[in-house]
């Protein structure tokens, strides 16, 4: 195996796994915001909304991590 495979499979491993967390990260946030709304009704707009900008600061770190995979494996 070249060194140019092996690249590309640690690009795909690093992309793969940082999907996961983010994954594993938003199923926690709507979790706990579910379980939130729950306890209290009242506050589920204002929860809502939070749990959004948090679910798409989790999307942005994962997609950096995914393009920083890939540039190293184009390097």
């Amino acid at each position: 195996m070249d060194s140019t495979a092996l690249a590309f499979l640690a690009a795909g491993l690093g992309a793969g796994l940082s999907v996961i967390g983010a994954g594993l990260g938003i199923g926690k946030l709507a979790a706990s915001a579910l379980e939130a709304a729950g306890r209290q009704p009242e506050a589920a707009g204002k929860l809502q909304t939070m749990m959004i900008i948090a679910a798409a600061l989790i999307e942005g770190v994962t997609l950096f991590a995914e393009v920083i995979s890939f540039m190293l494996a184009m390097k």
